[in-house]
C-alpha cells in the first residue's frame, strides 16, 4: 500500500466522523510519521508548523516547570487530535506545553497553511475541532479538580482505573516513578500507597508491571 492508501485506512478506522471528501483531502496534504517511544513532538516555546492526528500509540501532554518537574495534563490516543496545537496555530502563539510519545506511535501531520481552509471548507472538520476543544477542556477540569480537591490515594486510584481503561489491560507496564511524575508526587509516596492497595487486594505489584485486580 502507498502512503495515501495507508492514511485513508487509518482515517476511516479512527476518524469516522470526518466525511469521505475530507479524508481524501487530508490523505493528500498530510504527512504520515512514525515516532519512537520517548520522541518529543512539541516543546514549550516552539512555534507550531503542523497539527497532528494520532493514528497509533499514545502521546502525553504535559507542562514542564523551571525545576524540570512535570505537570501531567492528558493523553492523546488513536482518534484524537492535538487541540492545543490547533489553538496555537489559530492564535499565532508558541506552545506552552510539551507533547511526547510514551510508546511507539503513528501520527498524521497536517501543515499549518491548510488549517484555515479546512475550517472554512469542511463542516465535519469544524465540528471535529470544536469537539476536540470541548473534550480537552473537560479533561483539564478533571485534572484540576483531582489536584485541588482529592487526596493522593484517591488520585492514584483514579489514575490506575483510567490507565487500565485506556490501555484496555489489567497489566500496567508503569514504573512507580512514571506514576509519581504524572501525579506530581514522589516515587516514595506512590510506592507506599501502591503497597497499601496491594495489601487490600486491589492490585498486585510485580517487578515490571502492576496487575489490576479489583480496582
Amino acid at each position: 500500500m502507498n502512503q495515501k492508501a495507508d492514511i485513508l485506512n487509518y482515517l476511516t478506522r479512527h476518524f469516522p466522523t470526518l466525511d469521505s471528501h475530507l479524508q481524501e483531502h487530508l490523505s493528500a496534504v498530510g504527512l504520515l510519521k512514525e515516532v519512537a517511544a520517548g520522541t518529543v513532538l512539541m516543546k514549550q516555546g516552539q512555534y507550531i508548523k503542523y497539527t497532528m492526528l494520532v493514528l497509533e500509540g499514545r502521546i502525553k501532554l504535559y507542562r514542564e516547570g523551571e525545576d524540570a518537574g512535570e505537570f501531567f495534563m492528558y493523553y492523546l490516543e488513536p482518534g484524537d487530535a492535538c487541540a492545543i496545537s490547533m489553538v496555537c496555530i489559530a492564535s499565532g502563539k508558541s506552545s506552552e506545553v510539551m507533547a511526547k510519545a510514551i510508546e511507539d506511535a503513528v501520527v498524521l501531520m497536517i501543515p499549518v497553511q491548510h488549517m484555515e481552509a479546512l475550517m472554512k471548507d469542511y463542516k465535519s472538520w469544524y465540528q471535529f475541532v470544536i469537539e476536540s476543544y470541548r473534550r480537552r477542556f473537560e479533561e483539564l477540569l478533571m485534572v484540576l479538580d483531582s489536584t485541588v480537591f482529592k487526596s493522593m490515594d484517591e488520585r492514584l486510584l483514579n489514575y490506575i482505573r483510567e490507565q487500565s481503561r485506556q490501555l484496555q489491560t489489567r497489566e500496567l507496564k508503569l514504573t512507580h516513578q512514571e506514576i509519581a511524575t504524572d501525579l506530581n508526587s514522589s516515587r516514595e509516596v506512590i510506592s507506599r500507597l501502591l503497597k497499601k492497595m496491594e495489601q487490600k487486594g486491589m492490585v498486585k505489584l510485580y517487578r515490571n508491571y502492576i496487575a489490576v485486580l479489583t480496582v
